[in-house]
């Protein structure tokens, strides 16, 4: 009698069960791996995103990689349009959640990102672990249609290089932070599209800097040396190569740094805004291209003070552009005064874009040099050449 009764239990357990009825498949969907923005002619929003196709995606041989993705173009008022043309011409649900990076034009970010990024923070398929970064001179659709060779598009590249560090890597999540911070400005890294030849095959892409912003448009760039001062006063700067000449005419050294460490400290009195930034960092000496034994520790001195002053211009040239020319706080200084002085920067914080121009900023950095490698001057060298 029992064995009955369970038996219809379980059917009606069965029965009552329901599926996934909202459920997706996987072929049902277009992945977006990065999308770009541009401005168009009329003013409108434009955006090229690049679709994956999984069917071509990872296959070796037979393939080329033109196979792999495609893109797709559409202009609109806003999102919302943008998002409505775009599907019009797809087959398939637009999945934004795998997306690695965006792309924006320069033109668009001198106009200004007010329009275009508040859907990010609305959208919860958009992630805000995405990388942003500027497209330099072109259009950013451009970088979207490069067709990289080792990875399965020009945006997972960019996803892969940004991840290994090295250089200036934003998020969407680091911009909104920087935008809606006390005493801080967004910054994002910068990329252009190359073309080596002119021959499409060999399409490239390069890290040329970084693009500063004021407010949500953009003031400027940096440079690839200013923007390694901008990672040293951000504390951002972690493995990297540093070359600098030796004065006399020596030659020059390279160093290979693998940790690097900044503080920043509030030193104004009075109605001076004054602040100190100590730098360290410690490294191998890679490259010696001059006549010094570095074994020596006079020499390996001189070996020293010299990336020690390459590294004070970097962060030099870097705070010029951002104090004088730019005005815009992107190291974060009224940060730090916010944090380590609150009062004083109740009082400054609604004229912090006059004051951060003339603050007084000095820099002292300080490098240590573990290693100078298996022999102290060049092997190539006789031993008269040597300077010991």
């Amino acid at each position: 009698m029992i064995r009955p009764i369970m038996c219809v239990v379980l059917l009606a357990a069965v029965l009552l069960t329901t599926g996934c009825w909202d459920r997706t498949e996987i072929n049902d969907l277009a992945f977006d791996m990065g999308t770009a923005f541009d401005l168009t002619e009329k003013g409108e929003l434009q955006a090229s995103i690049q679709i994956a196709l999984p069917q071509q995606a990872g296959m070796i041989g037979g393939n080329s990689q033109k196979d792999k993705f495609f893109v797709l173009t559409a202009s609109g008022k806003n999102h919302i349009e943008l998002q409505k043309q775009l599907q019009k011409k797809l087959s398939r649900q637009l999945f934004t959640s795998h997306r690695g990076v965006i792309f924006i034009s320069e033109r668009l970010a001198r106009r200004g990102l007010d329009d275009v990024l508040d859907v990010f923070t609305h959208d919860p398929h958009n992630r805000l672990r995405t990388y942003i970064m500027v497209v330099k001179d072109q259009d950013a659709k451009n970088i979207v249609q490069v067709r990289y060779p080792f990875e399965e598009g020009p945006s997972e590249a960019v996803r892969e290089a940004e991840s290994m560090g090295g250089q200036l890597s934003v998020t969407l999540r680091d911009f909104f932070i920087a935008a809606s911070s006390e005493g801080a400005s967004p910054v994002t890294a910068v990329i252009h599209p190359e073309i080596p030849d002119g021959k499409i095959e060999r399409e490239m892409f390069r890290f040329t800097g970084a693009a500063v912003f004021k407010g949500l448009k953009l003031a400027g760039f940096l440079n690839e040396k200013e923007t390694d001062g901008l990672l040293w006063l951000t504390g951002r700067m972690g493995h990297s190569r540093i070359t600098a000449a030796l004065p006399e005419g020596y030659g020059n050294v390279g160093m290979v740094l693998i940790g690097a460490k900044r503080k920043i400290t509030f030193m104004g009195s009075g109605g001076k805004v004054k602040f100190n930034v100590l730098l360290t960092g410690e490294g191998d000496l890679f490259e010696n291209n001059s006549r010094l034994d570095v074994s020596n520790m006079q020499n390996l001195r001189i070996a020293q003070k010299a990336l020690e002053k390459e590294v004070e211009k970097q962060v030099r040239d870097c705070l010029f552009k951002i104090q004088k020319q730019y005005k815009s706080d992107v190291a974060g200084f009224g940060g730090v005064l916010y944090r380590s002085h609150p009062r004083k920067w109740k009082q400054i914080k609604n004229k912090w874009d006059k004051v951060f121009p003339e603050a007084e900023i000095t820099v002292t950095v300080k490098l240590n040099l573990r290693d100078t490698g298996v022999a102290g001057p060049p092997l190539q060298l006789k031993e008269k050449e040597i300077v010991n």
